[in-house]
């Protein structure tokens, strides 16, 4: 019987961050509790101070410039109720990783580069639990196979940025839970993840909870995910809480107004049933409501052509550091974008969607194929040409602190790629960078920032407006939006979109969001293990999956209903292959059955 006395109790809580203007409060008098065996899920915009929140009750606020200015975070520990907000340096080393354990939003950043998986997922377990190295690695080994990473032996000798975006997040999940922790906080942890892992790792951490009456606060921006997730729902806005109640009561009867605004703006799956174009979602605009226009491209002739492309990494091993295996990340991947459209890349984490965007702007070396670009075949160029190529083609980028120059103000940033091509006068460039501002709806104040003093959405944010610096022919956008809460995910949508009807500019879209997926593209690939499995128009795609695989990712995806929840027994336990093979190892090439004109399904499947 799990007691119903609250393990936190958070009464008050105000922070305060002080900046160049003065300061700035981030939480106001915030109060919440949890029980053991609860999961209470804060939801709210980027910058609402959800994750303030969560870093205040780990005293990791200080930290990030800020100063707990008042009230109480009360916890249960063996002594009694303590309050954290007051205790010494020594014991929140103590409580950090052992009674509380927390997983970031960025796993990039909260990784160190410096040292291994296995050194990273140990140190806990040896510090807090006592445990020798080799009972710490036998641990590790059983927390990586809990969290689906394929060869989990292999991955302990590798460092960070190894690995891919969705087996960083898995790695910082297997590290919070390795001690057992009394509160899980779970900030934003299943961003980065596609949808059929998103779903073995909620339905995970929902066991975990059950069976040990760990109590969870989970930060999330993701409706559907509060709806799988959540026993209450904390609804924040501008750092103060507007709404608190039971899950299906906030779903089915919300009371504040930006709450009904927040479930508005989640894209569901299913919406464009019947529809062939994509069209931007309603949203509410000085009490207005917008009328969506589908997005139909003037002339779709093929802008981007990839044929047969492979993209193969080395394994070294051995005193002599030989191949003694290779990584097929992309295997024979065909694809036109055609131009003023947008075709979407979906697959599981690690599937080689992120390798195939990098391989068409050569920032990884394909090892075969063509990827021509308006009529120039971009694997031929030199390197001057290419540099020159690529300001027809521009990135956004999967994890937005990474690719930001953190000594470097935003308006710097914005306005580097057009210095580099000597593009505009300074008054010029300024005048572009304060619209491109406006566009993705940020205020022109922030110009002056630093990419830390942003939250993890308006870095996004950023890093969308620097790609459209140069007016690129081609967008490839790397998980564009994962990192955006609901309400800016559908107004960056929608802003890509309208680019896309003003512009004529064609995008690969690569996201493991299916119900994002169906609202922005014209044409779908679905990857499995360096393939595209299945490939035709949305409505080819999502009417009628006809991949056995395509069918699993349909099923995975979390709905934005608290009475639909899945649990593990809902969900098929496949077995995690590896794309790792012998150097002669000769694989077989992609043989496709055509079901409908332009929906093909790889042979041997579905």
């Amino acid at each position: 019987m799990l007691d119903s006395r609250p393990l936190v109790m958070i009464d008050g809580l105000r922070v305060v961050f002080q900046t160049n203007d003065g300061p700035v409060v981030g939480v106001s008098e915030v109060s919440f509790d949890i029980a053991p065996g609860e999961c209470v899920c804060v939801v709210g915009e980027s910058g609402s101070g959800k994750s303030v929140s969560s870093l205040a009750l780990m005293r990791l606020v200080e930290f990030g410039g800020g100063e707990i200015a008042n009230g109480k975070l009360l916890f249960k520990r063996d002594e009694g109720m303590v309050d954290l907000a007051r205790e010494p340096g020594r014991v929140m080393r103590d409580i950090r990783g052992n009674e509380i354990a927390m997983i970031f939003q960025e796993p990039m950043t909260a990784l160190n580069p410096v040292f291994t998986i296995e050194d990273q997922l140990t140190e806990g377990l040896i510090t807090h639990r006592g445990l020798s190295r080799a009972d710490a690695r036998k641990r590790v080994l059983h927390l990586l196979r809990q969290v689906r990473i394929p060869e989990p032996e292999r991955r302990l000798r590798q460092y960070p940025h190894e690995l891919s975006g969705g087996m960083r997040q898995r790695v910082m999940i297997a590290m919070a839970m390795a001690c057992k922790p009394r509160l899980l906080i779970c900030d934003e942890p299943t961003t980065a993840l596609d949808v059929t892992i998103q779903a073995e790792i909620l339905a995970l951490i929902d066991r975990l909870k059950q069976e040990t009456g760990m109590a969870v606060l989970f930060i999330t921006h993701d409706m559907a995910v509060v709806a799988q997730m959540a026993d209450r729902v904390v609804v924040m806005y501008r750092g103060e809480k507007v709404e608190e109640g039971p899950v299906t009561q906030i779903f089915e009867n919300p009371q504040a107004e930006y709450t009904r605004a927040l479930l508005a703006a989640v894209p569901r799956l299913g919406e464009m049933t019947g529809k062939d174009a994509p069209e931007p979602m309603q949203l509410m605009r000085e009490g207005q409501v917008s009328e969506p226009r589908p997005v139909v491209a003037r002339d779709p002739k093929p802008l981007l052509s990839v044929r047969n492309l492979c993209t193969r990494f080395d394994v070294q091993g051995g005193l002599l550091r030989r191949t003694v295996a290779r990584v097929h990340a992309v295997e024979d991947v065909s694809f036109t974008v055609n131009a003023g459209e947008t075709l979407a890349l979906v697959g599981e984490s690690g599937c080689g969607k992120s390798t195939t965007g990098r391989s068409i702007l050569r920032l990884v070396e394909p090892s075969s194929g063509q990827v021509i670009l308006d009529g120039t075949d971009v694997l031929a160029l030199s390197p001057a040409q290419l540099r020159r190529a690529r300001r027809d083609m521009q990135m956004i980028f999967q994890d937005p602190f990474a690719s930001l120059d953190p000594h470097m103000r935003l308006l710097d940033q914005v306005e580097e790629p057009m210095l580099n091509y000597g593009i505009g006068s300074k008054s010029e460039r300024r005048d572009r960078v304060a619209m491109l501002f406006d566009r993705v709806h940020l205020p022109r104040s922030f110009m002056a920032r630093y990419p830390h003093e942003m939250s993890g959405g308006q870095r996004q944010r950023i890093a969308i407006a620097r790609a459209l610096a140069l007016n690129p022919k081609l967008l490839v956008a790397d998980e564009a939006v994962s990192a955006l809460d609901v309400s800016v995910q559908a107004q960056v949508l929608n802003l890509l979109m309208e680019l896309q009807q003003d512009l004529g500019i064609s995008m690969l879209f690569i996201s493991h969001d299916m119900a994002v997926v169906e609202r922005i593209s014209h044409q779908v690939a679905v990857m499995y293990l360096g393939r595209i499995v299945e490939i035709g128009s949305r409505r080819q795609v999502f009417e009628n999956p006809s991949h056995s695989y395509t069918r699993q990712l349909m099923a995975a995806v979390p709905v934005a209903d608290p009475r639909q929840k899945k649990s593990e027994s809902d969900l098929p336990m496949r077995p995690v292959p590896s794309p790792i093979h012998p150097v002669d190892y000769r694989p077989a090439p992609s043989i496709y059955r055509e079901i409908a004109p332009g929906h093909l399904v790889l042979e041997g499947e579905g």
